[in-house]
């Protein structure tokens, strides 16, 4: 039984997992672009008492290291006890209270100067989504603070995207990594209240010809027009 959600745990075999392995990562969804990457987090999920599948949900692979989505940070920690109760949540800062029974309360802060500081604020991602990259640095700090137990030693995809060795990065890159198109795309996504799972449905329908990346991509350079067409294909959905 799984104490998280109430649910008969099943545990699945090396064939089921290699199929659903196989098929995630044919989508080419969640940056998991092997299979092997695949199994290896469903594993993970299976030996914290999850369904496999949930590491499509959960988990991120970036540049090559798992990582652990912020919502599903937050989720774990409050299931485990803890709390957060946000006081600002805004462009230029995000700041909230962390609770757990066992660790007491935290207050953790990040503005867009501390970020500057940190040599992150010039990036992309932190120009573009400011809010959602705070809202990240503050749920991670917050839980690895009160509840390292919780992440598992996992950190949010917005981090490991900063966390690239300048010694080992490109000097200059004519595109976008697919990792960091991913997350963007995501953060995209969110940022316009519209649910992920049927962006992703309506991305296989456009640019014909054009891989995942690619597409998401394209979508970002055209986003008001993307949005557009997005809401024409939902609303014909509903009819």
């Amino acid at each position: 039984m799984n104490e998280e959600t109430g649910l008969q745990r099943q545990e699945y075999g090396i064939q089921q997992l290699e199929k659903m392995g196989e098929y995630i990562a044919k989508s080419g969804l969640f940056g998991m672009k092997t299979k092997d990457q695949a199994i290896a987090l469903m594993l993970v999920a299976q030996a914290e008492g999850l369904h496999p599948a949930t590491a499509a949900q959960d988990y991120h692979i970036i540049q090559g290291r798992p990582s652990l989505k912020a919502d599903a940070m937050l989720a774990r920690f409050q299931r485990a006890g803890g709390a957060v109760k946000y006081h600002k949540y805004t462009d230029e800062e995000v700041s909230a209270t962390f609770s757990h029974p066992q660790g007491g309360s935290l207050d953790i802060s990040w503005d867009m100067a501390r970020a500057k500081k940190a040599g992150l604020g010039t990036k992309d991602n932190w120009k573009n989504y400011p809010r959602n990259m705070l809202r990240a640095r503050v749920i991670s700090e917050g839980i690895r603070s009160l509840a390292p137990g919780v992440l598992g030693g996992m950190y949010t995809p917005e981090e490991v995207v900063d966390m690239t060795p300048a010694s080992t990065a490109p000097k200059q890159l004519p595109e976008q990594a697919p990792e960091d198109v991913r997350v963007q795309f995501c953060q995209f996504i969110e940022s316009q209240g519209a649910p992920l799972e049927e962006a992703d449905e309506y991305l296989k329908t456009v640019f014909n010809g054009d891989d995942t990346e690619a597409k998401m991509s394209r979508a970002l350079k055209n986003q008001d027009g993307f949005m557009q067409q997005f809401t024409v294909w939902m609303d014909n959905l509903e009819k």
